[in-house]
């Protein structure tokens, strides 16, 4: 081809053109980039990206967040980079949140006034209360945020001198685990002595835990008067026991018992060889059970029975066993079948929750007001929420949400609890041995073996 001056010409105007609309091309691409942008976390557990508890929990937090964090300069440019893109995953999601960072060293009053005592402390404020943290990191800021939300710290008073589970007791029996999780969440977790005090203190309710001994009379027209008075109660009860005293309480509330144990089929099928572990992995409509997508697991667990007739109380079934489970009321032991004349088949209920109608009869004065409030959770099994099972598909999740619902606190019962996923690696000290041994002397000789062996082959070619 020849050249010419006119194609010359025609070749560089073609480069100018290319160049305007390459650079038009870039400079849209920027303006693209900030108007709008697409984000992917590949890493483990997607822990670079705010995790859905976190996300549901700000959605329900209709005012605005200050945290402040005092770091002094030493520390400055180590940790603020952390703290401010750790904050930034909230400011996604939730622009009204606001990170201040103060060097404590210039300003003492606000350090005073704030009562900040270490380096490095994080201050939460939230309509007008606030909270201290000492190590900043995702887990932690959502239980305050969650602490701050709740209004108010509540208080579970667990029935104590019977044998019942401890909130505080650390033997697979108790629920000292289960407590630990929910003081994280603000709810605080006390013994209730009924034999010390005359009258019942104010809490969100009171817990009577699978009592191993019977209540006095005096113990029990207390907690009769109790609910009588508009309180909140969670009453777990357990197969083969008796009702310890506890009979005028089951009249009052309309509910009783199912002789026997509940035995599922669903848990033979999922290789669970004891025969008295019930499955639950479908829920009745409930505000407790709203969203939940878990399996829970209940170890022995005793059928709960609702009377019909009117007794001032709505009852709502939250936790069914399959309709091909029965309550077997012979020993559990060896060949297992259904007997018509004395099992109960189901579905069968260990999970009741009892609310006031509005139209209750015969109501007491005192609970004007209070009607629409009281609720009463009454369940068939208490192995779930112990030290042994408690970490078992959903049953931490479920348990939550049962105490969050009977506190009123409606707006974390679709909050599930946040698990960090087990990434540690537990060797034996042999197996430790072993691999030290293949990394630090058997792979080094083996490479320069095989390096002096290609070395020797291409000089002898």
């Amino acid at each position: 081809m020849e050249i010419t001056k006119k194609s010359r010409n025609q070749l560089r105007l073609q480069n100018i053109i290319f160049i305007i609309l390459f650079s038009a091309i870039i400079g849209l691409l920027a303006w693209l980039s900030n108007k709008y942008y697409f984000e992917s976390d590949w890493t483990r557990n997607n822990r670079n990206t705010l995790s859905d508890v976190s996300v549901k929990l700000l959605e329900k937090m209709p005012a605005a967040v200050k945290i402040t964090t005092f770091i002094p300069d030493g520390n400055l440019a180590a940790n603020s980079k952390y703290i401010k893109e750790l904050v930034a995953k909230y400011q996604k999601y939730k622009e009204d949140i606001s990170l201040e960072i103060i060097n404590p060293d210039i300003d003492p009053d606000l350090v005073r006034q704030l009562k900040v005592t270490n380096y490095g402390e994080v201050v939460v404020e939230y309509q007008g209360r606030s909270e201290h943290i000492t190590q900043l990191k995702e887990e932690t800021l959502t239980n305050t945020l969650q602490r701050l939300l709740r209004q108010g710290e509540r208080r579970l008073l667990f029935v104590s001198g019977h044998g019942e589970r401890k909130p505080n007791g650390v033997a697979n029996f108790d629920w000292g685990s289960f407590s630990e999780k929910l003081n994280i969440k603000g709810i605080r977790t006390e013994l209730l002595a009924l034999y010390e005090t005359p009258d019942i203190p104010e809490a969100a309710a009171i817990v009577i835990a699978s009592p191993q001994a019977n209540f006095l009379p005096g113990e029990v027209k207390l907690i009769v008067d109790y609910v009588k008075a508009g309180g909140n109660l969670l009453w777990v009860h357990e197969p083969g026991q008796s009702m310890h005293g506890l009979q005028p309480l089951a009249d009052y509330l309309g509910i009783n018992f199912h002789p026997g144990t509940i035995v599922d089929p669903t848990a033979q099928m999922m290789n669970v060889k004891d025969p008295s572990f019930s499955i639950i992995t479908n829920y009745p409509a409930h505000s407790i059970t709203r969203d939940f997508q878990y399996i829970s697991i209940f170890p022995r667990a005793v059928a709960i029975k609702h009377h019909a007739e009117d007794n001032n109380w709505l009852a709502s079934a939250f936790l069914q066993t399959v309709p091909r489970s029965w309550s077997e009321t012979g020993v559990l032991r060896g060949g297992i079948d259904y007997n018509a004349d004395k099992d109960v088949v189901g579905p069968l209920t260990i999970g009741l929750s009892l609310t006031r109608k509005e139209n209750a009869k015969n109501q007491d004065k005192t609970l004007a007001g209070k009607l629409k409030k009281q609720r009463i959770v009454i369940l068939g099994d208490g192995d779930f929420l112990s030290n042994t099972y408690l970490g078992n598909q959903g049953n931490l999740n479920l348990g939550h949400n049962i105490i969050n619902w009977i506190s009123n606190d409606d707006n974390f019962i679709s909050i599930p609890s946040s698990t960090a996923v087990d990434t540690q690696l537990n060797i034996s000290d042999l197996m430790g041995a072993v691999i030290g041994l293949f990394f630090l002397i058997i792979l080094p000789l083996a490479l320069l073996a095989g390096g002096t062996w290609i070395w020797y082959k291409r000089r002898s070619a």
